[in-house]
């Protein structure tokens, strides 16, 4: 891991969870098409623009009609162009989970999490497994049924992307946060849906004290079982890393090993995750620019790996062409909070990380 100034304080960490989580993704959307934006493509794209080694946000587009068409947001995304956040479901659910928390403090029930999204989230806000479990709470069914009924998006990567703040919550405490994770995830998942839900979870809280990358992917894994996809794609990842395997072989090779599940499905983003994570070796640009570019679901993933570095090197030690564009405001389509100040958001974040780790002491065990 690149060592960092100063260590970074709890506060520092949960504020860099937030500007990882919003600066990943706003990398990653304007090439957010895992079956058009590929890691070819990607990289075609950058070296047309002379922006590899990708140090920063993407590139503009330098021509028309070039066949490097990018996301309708790109002008919101791209540098040179972002005046705060983009509006994205991969920091809205960060926001409703926050919410969440503060609403009905960390007792809540899967129900609760439902409740919660018919009051605050716009149906046509959601996708996937999220908008086929909210048609079904709206049609007046309950979890875990709408997480099955007429839903053929259950180990997709959604629930992932909706489980940081358990981890920024739960610092040190991976099994706890884990716990948590897999309650809101049973809203809308199953199998490893879920199981990528409580890998992300703990991954971020054991940044929080892990001495390296490796050792929070490792602490990680122990939350989910050992025979699941995700755990065996993980572990790959993991061990291809370990014999010096460049970066682009190991991804070239997990794609072979999890071709047919689609650019969506949790395991192979998880494999795109990881191979970030540990390529970045806890360096914060790096980190993003190679999950990003790695492809597939490629705001979520750099939304996730950018909360992790995050945490690792804490705000302070966040490269400032990655955090003075966003200004402080994230736009959200969850209902009053649009708008917010990031800063605050981390704050409240932080109150709650301080009021769990005092009713629950020091002991990583789960709710």
């Amino acid at each position: 891991m690149t060592p960092v100034a100063t260590e970074p304080d709890l506060a520092d960490r949960v504020h860099g969870g937030w500007l990882g989580r919003i600066a990943g993704n706003m990398l990653g959307k304007p090439v957010e098409q895992g079956d058009l934006w590929t890691r070819d493509r990607i990289d075609r794209y950058l070296r047309q623009a002379a922006a590899l080694p990708l140090t920063d946000y993407l590139p503009e587009p330098v021509g028309r009609g070039d066949g490097f068409e990018l996301r309708p947001e790109w002008r919101q995304c791209v540098r040179g162009r972002i005046h705060g956040s983009c509006r994205d479901d991969d920091v809205d659910y960060a926001i409703l989970g926050l919410d969440l928390l503060e609403t009905h403090g960390f007792a809540f029930s899967t129900e609760q999490v439902g409740d919660l999204w018919l009051l605050r989230l716009p149906y046509l806000q959601t996708f996937t497994a999220e908008r086929a479990a909210y048609r079904n709470l709206a049609n007046g069914l309950k979890p875990p049924l709408t997480a099955t009924y007429d839903n053929p998006y259950q180990e997709w990567i959604g629930a992932l992307i909706r489980a940081d703040i358990y981890g920024w919550t739960c610092p040190g405490a991976p099994s706890r946060a884990a716990s948590l994770a897999r309650r809101d995830a049973a809203l809308s998942h199953t199998g490893n849906g879920v199981y990528g839900a409580m890998w992300a979870a703990a991954l971020i809280s054991a940044a929080f004290t892990a001495p390296t990358v490796r050792q929070a992917v490792d602490r990680a894994l122990a939350v989910v079982p050992a025979s699941c996809r995700l755990a065996r794609i993980v572990r790959r990842v993991a061990s291809l890393h370990a014999t010096r395997m460049t970066w682009e072989d190991t991804l070239t090779t997990v794609t072979e090993e999890t071709v047919g599940l689609g650019w969506i499905h949790t395991v192979p983003n998880a494999a795109v995750l990881t191979a970030g994570l540990l390529y970045g070796d806890g360096d914060f640009t790096r980190t993003i620019t190679l999950t990003v570019r790695g492809g597939l679901d490629t705001d979520s993933n750099g939304a996730t790996a950018g909360s992790v570095a995050g945490v690792l090197n804490g705000a302070r030690a966040v490269p400032a062409q990655w955090t003075d564009p966003l200004e402080d405001t994230v736009r959200s389509a969850v209902f009053g909070f649009d708008g917010a100040r990031i800063s605050d958001l981390a704050e409240r974040t932080l109150r709650l990380a301080e009021t769990r780790t005092e009713e629950t002491g020091s002991p990583d065990r789960p709710e």
